[in-house]
């Protein structure tokens, strides 16, 4: 069987989480994992997040790669991908239900979508917390008839339109996710039905507050691609 997928991971000091990510790999049923490429494009951490990952070697193919912010590592993996689809996911996700990748597979093949994500829920948390991420889950449904909307931690591209949309801005500052997102034609968008798991450690690092007048304010420029070239604050905030 030849390999159909690709799965890029960014990643800076993420030998705590990244397991989680891997081991949810392994339990999927989808039939291709083993021919699966595996590539984490690794920002220079130092605690020990690539030999995390290299010991997974054996169980998947994964590799590790040099990386930079989210947008360069992505695209220096998508660079190396010889399949049809690229998964792009958060190294501090998961998957909580094994059929996942395969029902997104198989809406990508029969819709010949362009872009396929998911819903997100908190592993972890306050109320609040699981509210604002039902909040967007919400955009992300509204998103679906009106502009994409889907965020790296669960991006499934067809390869050939990830690079006809010019791939991830590497100037952008700001989330990059959506500003690609964004460029993909709704009738080739959709949600399939499920989630992955993340933290709340976003919401404990900026302030809940500051995450939803962030949402909002994108949301506001989602017209204003200059907007995503500026500086936010982000990623000096959020660093972890």
């Amino acid at each position: 069987m030849a390999a159909e997928l690709t799965i890029v991971i960014p990643a800076k000091n993420e030998a705590k989480m990244l397991p989680r990510l891997l081991d949810s790999l392994l339990q999927q049923d989808y039939s291709g994992m083993s021919e699966t490429r595996v590539i984490v494009a690794d920002a220079g951490s130092t605690d020990g997040t690539v030999e995390v990952a290299l010991s997974y070697q054996g169980r998947l193919l994964i590799e590790v790669i040099p990386g930079g912010l989210p947008s360069v590592g992505r695209n220096a993996g998508a660079k190396l991908a010889t399949t049809p689809y690229v998964l792009f996911m958060d190294a501090d996700v998961e998957m909580s239900e094994p059929t996942l990748l395969r029902r997104a597979l198989w809406r990508m093949r029969r819709r010949r979508l362009h872009l396929v994500t998911t819903n997100i829920a908190c592993r972890e948390g306050s109320l609040f917390d699981d509210a604002l991420y039902m909040g967007n889950n919400f955009m992300q449904r509204v998103g679906s008839v009106l502009k994409p909307f889907a965020t790296g931690m669960f991006m499934l591209f067809d390869c050939e339109a990830f690079w006809q949309l010019g791939g991830f801005n590497e100037r952008a500052l700001f989330a990059e996710d959506y500003l690609l997102s964004k460029g993909v034609a709704r009738t080739r968008f959709r949600i399939v039905r499920g989630k992955v798991l993340t933290t709340n450690r976003r919401f404990q690092k900026l302030g809940h507050c500051r995450m939803v007048w962030m949402f909002f304010w994108t949301m506001l420029h989602s017209w204003d691609d200059g907007y995503f070239l500026r500086d936010q604050g982000y990623w000096g905030e959020a660093e972890v």
